[in-house]
């Protein structure tokens, strides 16, 4: 059984501001650099998230779905890192979609893989990820098709209407019932390619692919997450990223 990870890495990240060094800069000569490019003690995010399931010796191959314009640029700094980073493992990198469902369903495309096979989905921008995260969700999607790392909720979470003003709270959610969902997800290839199938044909857009699975009718089980494995969208993130570094 092989376990294949895909990477969506082809969003722009508008909510970070472009970098001025390293292969963000090269890039950003020809557009603004896409945020998994922004370097995290002095090493790109996207670099980080591979390094952490290049070392999980479950993993098979890895593919990150990038703008096309940044595929020549991501192909030269993995040559320079070659000898610590690819470590035997076969990443190939792929032309993403505008969505982060595109880009996924581009990478699933060009995957060669048997109906039982693990197809992991992470987010570029997750590079504090554990091998015990990882491990915990291939093992879990081995056994029940579908699998997500998630954390319960701990703030009280508020249903609410959105007006021209700002927003109503319409109902407050039993957080018991609630959790937080994180990457890696993991599936079956049949499972995965068979919710992707359908949300293309019925022209659905979902939030992650899981919500794709639930919607094809597939129960989704939950492993534990960690506060740790955030997702870097904003600066602050950034230095909340370098301080668990750091740590």
């Amino acid at each position: 059984m092989k376990v294949i990870v895909i990477i969506p890495a082809a969003g722009l990240g508008t909510r970070m501001s472009p970098m001025s060094s390293g292969l963000g800069a090269k890039i950003a000569k020809k557009s603004h650099a896409s945020k998994q490019f922004t370097e995290l003690a002095g090493t790109p995010i996207l670099v980080h998230t591979l390094r952490k399931f290049v070392a999980v010796d479950a993993v098979t191959e890895i593919w990150v779905a990038l703008r096309e314009n940044e595929i020549e640029g991501f192909r030269e700094r993995l040559a320079k890192e070659a000898d610590h980073l690819l470590s035997g493992k076969k990443i190939e990198l792929v032309v993403g979609g505008e969505h982060r469902q595109q880009s996924v369903a581009q990478a699933l495309g060009a995957v060669s893989a048997a109906s039982d096979d693990v197809i992991l989905v992470h987010d570029a921008v997750r590079p504090l990820v554990t091998s015990e995260i990882i491990e915990e969700v291939i093992e879990a999607a081995k056994k029940y098709g579908a699998a997500i790392a998630g954390l319960p909720a701990v703030d009280t979470v508020k249903q609410v209407e959105r007006t021209s003003d700002g927003a109503i709270v319409k109902a407050t959610i039993p957080r018991a019932g609630v959790v937080l969902a994180q990457t890696p997800q993991g599936f079956h290839y049949s499972v995965i390619k068979k919710a992707f199938d359908e949300a293309a044909a019925d022209g659905f857009m979902g939030t992650d692919e899981a919500s794709l699975a639930e919607r094809s009718g597939h129960e989704v089980a939950v492993v534990m997450g960690s506060p740790k494995n955030i997702k870097i969208t904003t600066p602050a993130d950034m230095e909340l990223a370098e301080f668990y570094l750091r740590k």
